[in-house]
């Protein structure tokens, strides 16, 4: 899953670290049968009024669609239908309407700057085959999973003792009245270090793009989500690992769907649930599908931009703090060029040119605090994107390139489906430091999410940039280049979180 894009070893997912789920074949073939339908009514808007009849030549895909603010549900429903789609949900909070359509115009009908479908990508303008892929989000080095109980094995957590989590513990462990939102590809809540640490009444499946609930909607569909889980919450009892705050709360909230994409319109719904349940944190160890970079001046992206960064938004509006990986292809965010992989579910990505316009989401919107990966030497990890004024903290999400005896593999060990695993990736380092502001938040149960991102940025461990460029070995990216700015550095931003000086 980046439930964030992949490590550098792994091709990219769409998690950040983990190897979030083998091969899937993504597309079953579709028969497309039917006669077009009547021609639609006329629109609130004016967009689809009386014209061709609608058509039935994809299969049902589904499309965010952009109101105005304060447009009531009835008038949404009604201009879709209009379009020849069908209302799915409508988020009125935020003015997002997320449809279904089996016409290729219904985007052209209401408008490419109000209407996108990031599931058609790969199917317009003929419907085809996609192959199987590995989600980009995960973007993580995996290493063999070792099932069943499991004895005290906190002495190869390196990644816990890097940030001071054993000594924050000691102070705080967290507080059961803090929620942590695990928007993933799903959590094990049966794994005896989460079973009690697992909200079900707070966990949601959002891959229909509104949320649903029930075990089977947000039970995990590969072992990325359950990995990030336990660094965030791992029960502290003696066994296996231990999570950096195992007092709190784990929303399970699945925007990963069986072939591996996060949609822009199942983290609009990961978004919204966060908010609705008053989740204190969510960590999002992904990046959205199907673009690298979603572009605000390009039509149709525009709208997956627009649409989450109204949810981003509102969930912080609403008392959420958002916790971004910065992403496993090890660029520039700050600068970026090029995205040679989008869009993610076509059988022939594209390689093209892309501009400070472009962002990575949702690591790049307003109010979401961005983390970078660092190995167990403390260095940048090999794959870890970066910016200067972007990246804003950096945790240990470990590196192949940087083993030691205390570290092992290099890789974080944590919980996954049966047993433990180690991951490596940016979708590792998040879930430390949303660990951390939990902490904080159970220390000050009324900070808000700018006082808890001051408090994780405050209490950050300075870390330099190394001497000369940084040469990410021969892995095929280019040198990555550290610059300094105010606020800290491209690299590692305020530093390396600690979470023993966070609840000081």
């Amino acid at each position: 899953m980046q439930v964030v894009r992949p490590a550098a070893t792994v091709t990219p997912a769409r998690l950040a670290p983990a190897s979030l789920k083998a091969l899937a074949a993504v597309a079953a073939t579709v028969m497309l049968t039917g006669s077009a339908g009547a021609a639609p009514a006329p629109g609130p808007h004016g967009r689809a009024d009386a014209g061709p009849a609608c058509r039935v030549d994809l299969p049902r895909v589904r499309h965010l669609v952009l109101f105005e603010r304060g447009t009531a549900e009835d008038a949404v429903r009604a201009e879709i239908t209009a379009a020849c789609g069908a209302l799915t949900g409508y988020y009125a909070e935020i003015a997002v309407a997320v449809a279904t359509s089996t016409d290729s115009t219904f985007d052209d009908r209401l408008g490419r700057d109000r209407a996108y479908s990031a599931q058609a990508e790969g199917l317009i303008p003929a419907p085809r085959r996609v192959v199987a892929v590995l989600p980009r989000s995960v973007g993580v080095q995996s290493l063999p999973v070792a099932a069943g109980a499991a004895d005290d094995r906190s002495d190869e957590q390196w990644d816990m003792t890097m940030i001071g989590a054993d000594q924050a513990r000691a102070v705080q462990r967290g507080s059961n009245g803090v929620l942590v939102g695990v928007l993933d590809s799903g959590v094990d809540g049966d794994h005896p270090e989460l079973t009690a640490t697992v909200d079900r009444s707070a966990s949601a499946g959002c891959v229909t793009g509104v949320p649903v609930q029930g075990a089977q909607a947000w039970r995990p569909g590969g072992a990325h989500g359950t990995h990030v889980a336990g660094i965030i919450g791992a029960a502290d009892d003696g066994d296996g690992v231990t999570g950096v705050a195992p007092g709190v709360r784990i929303a399970s909230v699945k925007v990963v769907d069986a072939h591996g994409y996060i949609y822009p319109e199942y983290a609009v719904c990961g978004f919204m649930w966060a908010a609705r349940r008053h989740m204190t944190i969510a960590n999002h160890s992904y990046f959205v599908d199907p673009w690298l970079f979603t572009c605000r001046d390009v039509p149709g992206q525009s709208v997956a931009h627009e649409a989450l960064r109204r949810a981003a938004e509102h969930a912080t509006a609403r008392g959420v703090l958002s916790v971004a990986a910065a992403g496993n292809e090890g660029l520039d965010l700050a600068d970026p060029r090029v995205d040679a992989g989008s869009p993610s579910n076509t059988r022939h990505p594209q390689r093209r040119s892309v501009d400070d316009r472009c962002d990575v989401l949702p690591a790049e919107l307003p109010g979401v605090l961005t983390v970078s990966a660092v190995g167990a030497s403390a260095v940048k990890s090999s794959y870890s994107s970066y910016g200067e004024d972007v990246v804003d903290v950096a945790a240990p999400g470990g590196d192949l390139r940087q083993r030691s005896p205390a570290a092992g593999s290099g890789c974080v060990l944590s919980t996954v489906p049966g047993g433990y695993g180690r991951m490596c990736g940016t979708s590792m380092a998040t879930p430390h430091v949303a660990g951390v502001a939990a902490l904080a938040a159970s220390a000050r149960p009324s900070a808000g999410p700018a006082e808890l991102a001051a408090i994780v940025l405050s209490s950050a461990t300075p870390l330099h940039c190394p001497d000369g460029t940084y040469d990410p070995d021969s892995d095929g990216r280019a040198d990555a280049s550290c610059t300094a700015a105010d606020a800290g550095n491209s690299f590692y931003g305020a530093g390396l979180v600690d979470a023993a000086a966070a609840v000081r």
